[in-house]
């Protein structure tokens, strides 16, 4: 029998466009977890990250969580849920206020976010997190922690992202009509990052490239922030179906042969592979090359990869990645992917997967269950707050929640 779902718990739950993926976590103390459930359900209803078909939708989610809880021996009512989609937008905005009593206090920086995000947003899209980058008081140096200090003029450049008003509804329609309680919506970039970047890398400067099945989400971070984010929707499924298109083969088929001999790079082509595959216009069988193939999914990550450097030179923003790149998601498990990025924006790059800092079943530690994980080190580092945050970077105890907005649809 199922025990009921206590505080000391904590769900995230990963709404991908080929899966979904929940993960159950038992805090122990107030900075540890153990993971004690897993579920698992092809993602139905859902195009590049955004809800398309709610029914479909609701049951995905139902299956996973049914299967999370099975496993977990715990009712599941509320989660953390990770949000992508094309339909995400960031830019950089700045703004400044007078110090009112001398020394920097929490109003101040309140009003200062407030002035950073007075701008105008584009109609249908709502301004979903306010992340600072750094601070500056009376124009002295960058600081990232301005509280107590003395001053008469306080300014803050922030990182700003927004998202489709009625996109985020929707997700959150159907998680609470699938049973479950939205806790609040994170950018899965930043969940991302929270997994499989070290702590080094954050300080540092290192992008991350999260490539999902629906889209690939961009995020740079620098000095333990967030510099800047982009969603673009290439990702598995369009690997997919440019098999199935090149082939002339099933989607099934395509994916079958995606996961067991594709690769991105020219490199690791096998000239006396002959693969068997599946004819879209019958039973019949035909033999490609593996050249062939490795031609067809080489062109699509070339043309993703280039979207990220076109954003890196037309932003400047190579300097804040002294550490590289780290590649993750299910689509950086395509043989060669690391060599091929590595190739194109002439840095370091590597495949990320979670940084075990908690108990975590063997399985998990992939690249395909980043955005998981880190959905639930998010959720464990929030609730740490409300005790010591001494540690937490303060950035952590400034973002904004999601959800505060998205419940007034409720």
């Amino acid at each position: 029998m199922a025990h009921v779902f206590s505080d000391r718990m904590i769900v995230a739950i990963d709404v991908g466009t080929t899966k979904i993926c929940v993960l159950v976590a038992q805090k122990i103390g107030d900075d540890h977890m153990s993971i004690i459930g897993i579920g698992k359900a092809p993602s139905e209803g859902l195009k590049k990250g955004v809800v398309v078909n709610i029914g479909q939708t609701i049951h995905s989610i139902k299956l996973a969580v049914k299967e999370a809880e099975l496993m977990s021996g715990c009712t599941i009512s509320s989660a953390y849920v990770g949000i992508s989609g094309s339909h995400i937008h960031s830019c950089n905005s700045q703004g400044a206020v007078p110090i009112k009593r001398g020394t920097v206090r929490a109003q101040d920086i309140d009003n200062a976010l407030a002035a950073a995000k007075a701008f105008p947003v584009a109609q249908g899209q709502q301004i979903l997190h306010v992340l600072p980058q750094y601070f500056v008081v009376d124009r002295q140096e960058r600081v990232h922690d301005p509280i107590g200090m003395h001053g008469v003029r306080l300014e803050v450049v922030t990182h700003i992202i927004t998202g489709s008003t009625s996109s985020v509804a929707n997700l959150v329609s159907c998680c609470e009509q699938a049973g479950v309680t939205v806790r609040d919506i994170i950018l899965e970039p930043l969940a991302s990052a929270h997994a499989v970047l070290s702590p080094d890398e954050q300080e540092l400067g290192a992008g991350i490239l999260d490539i999902g099945g629906g889209t690939s989400d961009f995020a740079v971070y620098q000095h333990g922030t967030i510099r800047h984010t982009m969603v673009l929707p290439i990702a598995g499924t369009q690997f997919t179906r440019d098999l199935a298109i090149g082939l002339r083969t099933t989607i099934e088929d395509a994916e079958r042969i995606k996961r067991d001999y594709a690769a991105s790079d020219m490199s690791c082509v096998n000239k006396d592979l002959m693969i068997e595959i599946a004819q879209v216009q019958g039973s019949s069988r035909q033999q490609v090359t593996h050249d062939h193939l490795v031609m067809i999914v080489n062109a699509r990550a070339y043309e993703l990869l280039q979207f990220i450097k076109q954003d890196i030179d037309k932003f400047d923003i190579c300097d804040y990645m002294a550490s590289g790149l780290v590649l993750t998601g299910g689509g950086s498990l395509l043989r060669g992917i690391d060599t091929l990025a590595q190739e194109i924006l002439d840095m370091p790059v590597r495949i990320g997967i979670p940084q075990i800092t908690y108990d975590m079943p063997t399985s998990l530690k992939s690249p395909i269950y980043a955005t998981a994980y880190g959905l639930l080190v998010y959720a464990l580092n929030k609730g740490s707050l409300h005790t010591d945050n001494a540690h937490v970077p303060f950035v952590c105890r400034v973002v904004a929640s999601m959800k505060s907005w998205v419940s007034d649809f409720f």
